[in-house]
């Protein structure tokens, strides 16, 4: 069984996060960086499908500058057998169809039989790179899947739709699964392994630069700060009395 999984390097949502001097993304400097969560799940799905079914194949693909290799590492020491790094200095700029575009050329002629993704990134958040993937090799695509089963070439899994509920969907490879939180619990890698990732292939190619842009950030900017709240303080009953008041002469609600 061949398998790719995709990851991203996002920053630490801890960080503090300051606006470039373009206006149009975040500041790259002094931040942490950490692999996507969405991808954690990603990775672990995969490695426990190898685990089961005793001879595959894992990849792992990221794209982005040269410092995305080291969250690639945290792959290969949860068990992947080697990384792809497509180099693009640039890559936090993309559209997801051009992050696709780069992924699919990749991928188009290795017969990867499923591509493991996150449902989305954590800083950009458009959800679009797994799909997208999926119609540019023509395979199918299951997104935002919560529970996952293989069983002699069978892959059954429970997508997460609106309002909690699931749906059963059964597919065959090649497929393109997009990973929810919660699906599993991604493993945390042991000295051991970090030190066999250490010797574990990394491939670099070149980021193809060609594609055209269909959309660009035009603007990006925290929420301006509005009027604070007002905070009532007193005995139920003149808390309501206080209350009535307020909206009589703020909103003319009762008037």
């Amino acid at each position: 069984m061949n398998i790719l999984i995709c990851i991203k390097q996002v920053p630490d949502m801890e960080s503090k996060f300051k606006v470039n001097a373009q206006g149009n993304w975040y500041d790259r400097a002094d931040l942490a960086w950490r692999m996507n969560e969405y991808d954690e799940y990603a990775v672990e799905q995969a490695v426990r499908l190898k685990e089961q079914v005793g001879e595959a194949d894992l990849t792992v693909l990221c794209v982005g500058p040269d410092q995305v290799k080291e969250t690639m590492k945290k792959a290969l020491a949860m068990g992947c057998d080697r990384g792809v790094h497509i180099a693009d200095n640039d890559s936090c700029m993309r559209e997801p169809f051009a992050i696709a575009t780069m992924i699919a050329d990749f991928a188009r002629d290795k017969q990867f039989d499923i591509i493991f993704t996150g449902m989305q990134s954590q800083d950009r958040g458009s959800a679009q790179v797994g799909v997208m993937i999926a119609e540019l090799l023509n395979i199918s695509a299951v997104t935002t899947i919560v529970e996952f089963a293989y069983d002699n070439g069978t892959i059954s899994v429970k997508r997460e739709l609106e309002g909690g509920s699931k749906a059963l969907v059964t597919v065959t490879a090649p497929v393109v699964l997009t990973c929810q939180l919660g699906l599993n619990t991604p493993r945390y890698p042991t000295l051991p392994n970090i030190m066999k990732a250490k010797k574990k292939e990394m491939l670099t190619i070149a980021a193809a630069t060609d594609e055209q842009g269909r959309q660009e950030t035009a603007a990006f900017y925290f929420p301006q700060r509005k009027g604070g709240g007002l905070v009532l303080e007193g005995d139920p009953p003149e808390l309501a009395d206080k209350l009535i008041q307020l909206l009589k002469e703020k909103t003319g609600a009762l008037a």
